[in-house]
């Protein structure tokens, strides 16, 4: 996940990149081709991520490649950094890979130009995916991309932490408040070690998502940016009480420690007792730490009866739509998804698969901290809302844009207010001019 400031940095030039590709649009003409080929047919997949996951995807590909020994697949990888700028190169080039791995701020952009195929016309199974998860791959009224994995948000508390300062979690954690965090957080950060903390800020797009739908909104709609100001003024007014109270770090810590890698940041190091981060990101932590982890709920404040929660694409399988062999890519796709060996082998590696029927197939082969998340996950399902949109075209850096906003108001330079009034007129800005 793109969790520092570089990264988000790195993925804001991507998508500068990406806004440029408008005469980009390469949906083919003419019949769709839906069954594979006898002929021999080579296909290219590109995904980004660490060596693991190149290991374990090689390892599928060469169980597909003996399964289809026509289709040769040649691998093509990259860490995220790098990912944007090559896939936004490529296919500005028309020389984009047949299957591509995307990530839910991107796919719009992608989709709106037409360089993504409609998988709903090929044989791509979807059995026991949610359908709100698999609607999160919609564009248009058209399937242009599979969900691999979903995750949840949660806040990560290192219980070991917590045993050395002698202050113990809430009982109630499943209906606290922010008001009920705060105190606890406080508490920790009072008892620990100069330079730990208790708690730690929201600040990604997820988080945004979830504080405005705890509140009764949306934070999209189509093409139009629905958030209610004041609902977003209060999520700046939090970051900034929590910063100067003691909850979190203060601005100057929190920058500095903002482009730290994952297993330096204060959270791995054991200087934050507890944080928000996608679930899926426990086996990480868990590696990093050492300590034991346990995973809650965000704080809401809403009467307990809003179904603000929903599970996020971790990420996706997509096809392109200049491909010559968009059968052979679905088949492909498809092939991760469903073949028993294959999701044995990716495991949870991409997150928690977004098929019920997967994580059932590989439930005895999890982690203790793998299952840790599985199982957090159930847990969430009676307070799963509808999904929201996905991010639109034309809004794909809104990371970084909420990360600059969220600077300002945390050396004070602007106000909560006229920071989210500005944040939300330069997304809907950005949106207009890109549709």
């Amino acid at each position: 996940m793109k969790g520092n400031l570089k990264r988000i940095i790195a993925g804001t030039a991507a998508a500068a990149i990406v806004l440029t590709l408008s005469a980009c649009g390469t949906a083919r003409s003419g019949p769709v081709q839906t069954e594979l080929s006898d002929a021999p047919v080579t296909i290219r997949m590109t995904w980004w991520g660490g060596d693991a996951r190149h290991e374990r995807t090689q390892q599928v590909i060469d169980l597909f490649e003996k399964a289809h020994p026509n289709i040769t697949v040649e691998p093509e990888f990259s860490d995220w950094n790098g990912y944007w700028e090559k896939l936004a190169t490529s296919t500005a080039g028309k020389n984009s890979p047949d299957v591509m791995q995307m990530d839910q701020l991107y796919l719009a952009s992608y989709a709106s130009r037409g360089t993504l195929v409609d998988l709903s016309k090929y044989d791509v199974g979807t059995t026991g995916m949610e359908d709100s998860v698999l609607g999160m791959g919609r564009w248009d009224g058209g399937q242009y991309a599979i969900p691999i994995s979903t995750t949840t948000m949660a806040f990560f508390v290192n219980n070991d932490l917590l045993d050395q300062v002698g202050v113990p979690l809430p009982d109630d954690t499943d209906s606290w408040t922010w008001d009920e965090y705060d105190a606890w957080t406080k508490q920790v950060t009072e008892a620990a070690p100069q330079g730990a903390f208790g708690g730690a800020i929201l600040q990604n797009e997820f988080a945004l998502q979830l504080y405005v739908r705890q509140h009764g909104g949306n934070l999209f709609e189509g093409n139009k940016v629905t958030a209610d100001p004041k609902v977003v003024e209060g999520f700046f007014q939090q970051a900034l009480d929590q910063s100067k109270n003691g909850v979190a770090a203060p601005a100057s810590v929190w920058s500095e420690n903002a482009s730290l890698a994952l297993d330096q940041n204060p959270f791995s190091v054991g200087k934050l007792a507890s944080m928000p981060s996608p679930s899926t990101m426990i086996s990480a932590y868990s590696a990093s730490t050492g300590a034991d982890i346990r995973l809650v709920p965000m704080p809401n404040d809403a009467d307990g009866t809003e179904k603000y929660d929903y599970f996020k694409p971790g990420m996706y399988w997509t096809a392109s739509s200049q491909s010559k062999h968009p059968a052979e890519a679905a088949a492909l796709i498809d092939f991760f998804l469903n073949d028993p060996e294959a999701v044995k082998i990716l495991g949870t590696e991409r997150g928690i698969p977004a098929s019920a029927t997967t994580i059932d197939a590989i439930r005895d082969e999890l982690t203790p901290a793998e299952l840790k998340a599985v199982e957090y996950a159930e847990s969430r399902v009676p307070f799963l809302g509808n999904a929201p949109e996905i991010v639109p075209n034309g809004a794909s850096d809104i990371e970084s844009v909420m990360v600059r906003y969220l600077q300002e108001v945390l050396f004070e330079r602007q106000s909560p207010a006229d920071a989210a009034t500005a944040l939300l007129a330069e997304l809907q800005k950005s949106i207009d001019a890109a549709n």
